[in-house]
Order: structure tokens, then sequence, then C-alpha cells
């Protein structure tokens, strides 16, 4: 599935057809899950019953059936997502809360399936490429949009375009594709194997001895933020002020959001190309932001989303991505397999073998051998998401040193360590 993006350009009436179309899929899913709620114990409440409901929903309320009959479906099964999922959670018995649906108050998007909207004919694409328009032909006076970007959707069979989402974001609208096309792109082999260690001093430490600087855009851009906010305080409540404030500081968030996207994007790119095995740890980052000392770095570095670019790009690339347990190591010698205790403050692993190296390389060393010796997850594939990128994230198309610590490594035995060539003549 390739998702394709583009910014819509209209006029201010459009805009605010958008948002009723927006606030209507918020209700439908509200009532759906209100159906849910209020139903017998006994009563089969599923999918196809929610898109039931739907449908008297849409004859109950006009401005519900001013709205295109496949989006209203779209916003009950949204409703029934949040059911699904607290099912679930309860089945697998997940620990601590299991997710009850709630009421949503901030939606953001309405989805349209195969109907209520039409491109312009393929001779006026042709003529003017820069010129791209969608029609939204349902009755909430959406109408004719005007798409700015650079992306060939008219290239694309309007068959295999499956949905087509409306987005308000904090810049302003955004219209997006999801084409059914399968985003595969193998790249040649490269003998190449490498293992990763996600930290907070650097972003990651490669097996290499390689350190990925930390951006920290939220650091850098957080007394700006701050700024923005004291802002929206010093207005009177309602009015235009404080609306434009709110603005302001919204897109403040929304660029450190989309920095974030971008780095962990292209480095997650560069890896995947580069080797033909990439192995991480499999990290609880939920868990490990209940410690409130770091909560604000650990999110700021966002290494669950490099995981997710990670796991999708292996796919697109043809690589193996796998995925180790975290426990020890950092503790554990690389080359003589001994537990050296030490603080997360100690940053340099000194073992009686006479191995001296910094903790994060030592560690990413070990992420290596583990998932070469299959202590990891099987050695297949790791499932990407299946589009070019990630959903809910910026939407778009892909187009997209030698550290040594000590002078010891030479003489304290790496040939004994089972490592590939390629890693043993980085090493030395």
């Amino acid at each position: 599935m390739l998702v394709l993006e583009y910014k819509i350009k209209a006029k201010p009436q459009q805009y605010k057809a958008i948002d009723e179309a927006i606030r209507t899929v918020q209700f439908i899913r509200n009532k759906a899950i209100r159906s849910w709620m209020d139903a017998p114990t006994d009563a089969k409440i599923n999918r196809f019953a929610l898109n039931k409901y739907s449908t008297e929903l849409r004859n109950e309320f006009p401005f519900v059936k001013a709205l295109n009959s496949m989006a209203v479906q779209a916003a009950a099964e949204r409703g029934w997502l949040a059911i699904s999922r607290f099912y679930d959670n309860c089945k697998s018995k997940k620990s601590g809360k299991k997710g009850f649906p709630r009421f949503q108050k901030d939606n953001r998007s309405v989805e349209y399936k195969t109907s209520g909207w039409s491109l312009r004919p393929l001779e006026a694409w042709s003529l003017h490429k820069t010129k791209r328009r969608i029609a939204i032909t349902d009755k909430k006076g959406i109408g004719e949009l005007k798409l700015l970007g650079k992306w060939d959707i008219h290239k694309y069979p309007v068959k295999s375009i499956k949905r087509v989402r409306l987005v308000r974001r904090a810049d302003g609208y955004y219209c997006q594709f999801a084409v059914d096309v399968e985003c595969i792109d193998i790249q040649p082999k490269t003998g190449q194997e490498i293992g990763l260690d996600v930290g907070l001093e650097s972003f990651y430490t490669d097996s290499n001895g390689h350190q990925e600087p930390n951006p920290k855009f939220l650091r850098k851009a957080e007394s700006d933020i701050k700024h923005a906010q004291r802002r929206i305080y010093k207005k009177v409540k309602g009015s235009s002020g404080r609306r434009k404030a709110r603005a302001r500081y919204s897109r403040k968030h929304l660029r450190v959001n989309r920095q974030r996207i971008e780095h962990a994007k292209r480095l997650a790119r560069h890896v995947c190309k580069s080797n033909d095995l990439v192995a991480y740890e499999d990290l609880k980052v939920a868990n490990l932001l209940k410690n409130h000392c770091l909560a604000k770095s650990i999110a700021d570095a966002s290494w669950y989303q490099f995981r997710q670019w990670i796991e999708h790009f292996a796919t697109k690339f043809g690589r193996l991505a796998v995925a180790v347990p975290p426990q020890y190591t950092s503790q554990e010698c690389s080359q003589c397999k001994a537990i050296v205790k030490k603080s997360l403050s100690t940053r340099t692993h000194v073992c009686s073998c006479g191995l001296i190296l910094q903790r994060d390389w030592n560690a990413a060393i070990n992420i290596l051998l583990k998932a070469k010796s299959r202590d990891g997850q099987s050695r297949s594939n790791a499932n990407g998401v299946g589009t070019s990128t990630l959903l809910g994230a910026s939407l778009v198309e892909q187009v997209l040193t030698m550290k040594l610590e000590s002078n010891v490594l030479s003489s304290v035995g790496l040939s004994t360590l089972p490592i590939s060539s390629d890693l043993l003549a980085n090493l030395l």
C-alpha cells in the first residue's frame, strides 16, 4: 500500500465544510461506542452491527445523511476498532489499563472509501500536471479542491485508490490517497551486517563503533514552545487572538514532530540500504517512559519510531531485521561473555579479559552476536507497515567514526570473537 499526500488549497467556506464533515465523523464514532455501551450483555455487537447502526443514524440525522454512505461506514468502523482493541487487550491479559473505549473530542480527519470523490479527467491532468484537483461529491458542500504536491497520482488507475482521507493539521488541510500497489525495491546484497544500540548520549551506536549524534529536537525548541504556550493564556478566552496563539503553539509542536519523523526515516533508510542484516533491541519504550527522570529525553529520541522505519525499509529493500532481547547487552562482555556490572553513569566497559570499549559500542556488538546466533526473533524479514510511509506521520512517498576508546583493542584477542571478517576488519 502506497500513501501519497497533497496539501489542499481551497476557499474558506470549503474549509468550513471539511470541518463539518470531520465533526460528523466524530459524532458517528461516539454514537457507535455509546450504542455498544448501552447494548444488553447478551447482544452481539460486532463491526457489521455497527455498520447497520450507522445506517439508522443516516435516517435519523440529516447532517449524517449528507455525508457519503461509505464515509459513514468508515466512521463506525473507527468505533469498532477501539472496541476490538479493548477486547484483544482483555483476552491477552495485558497488564495495566486495558484501553476501555473513550469518546473522542479531537477528531482531525474524514475518510472516504471508493465513492464520494472523483478526480479530474486524465486529459486535464495531462494538460495541467501542476493543477491537480479532487472533487468531494457528497452533500457536505466541500466541492472541488486544489491539490498542491509533486506526487503523480494520475499515473495510478482510479480503481487502485482504496482510500481518500482529508486531514486537518495545525498548518492547514491535507488530502491522502491510499493506493493499492506493492512497495518493494529489492536492493543488491552488500555483505554487511550491523547491530544498533539506541541511547540518549548518542541516538545510536553501531557495532562498527560509529555514534550517530542525538538531535534533541524538543530540547532545542523547548524555549520557543514554552513562550508560545504562555502567550495563549494572556489572550481572552474565545477571542480570535487566543485562537491564533493556539495555532502558533500547535505549529511549533508539529515542526518538532516532522523533524523526528524525517530524522528517523533518513537514518533507517540508510542503515537498511547499506546492510543485509540489521539487529536492534526489542525495547518496551512504554515501560521506559515510567522513569520520570528520563521520560522527556526518551520520548524526544523516538526510538520506537526509528524501529518502525527500520522494519518498513527492511521489508521494502529485502533485508533482514532482527529484534533481540535487551537483557544484559550492556553488562555482558562482547569478548569473554563475562557479566561486568556497571551503573548508567559508567560509560566505558572495562573487563578483566582486557577489553576496553565504549559502553554502547560493546552493547551493539552483543546485539549483533545475539541476532547471528538466533537468540532474537526468527531470522526472517521483519513485517513492515505495508506503505511507503507510516500512517499518522508525514504520509508522503519516500525519495529520499570509528571511535577507539583504548589502544588495547589490538591486543585483546578479538579474533576469538564469532564476528564476521568485515566487522573484524572495521574493529581493527
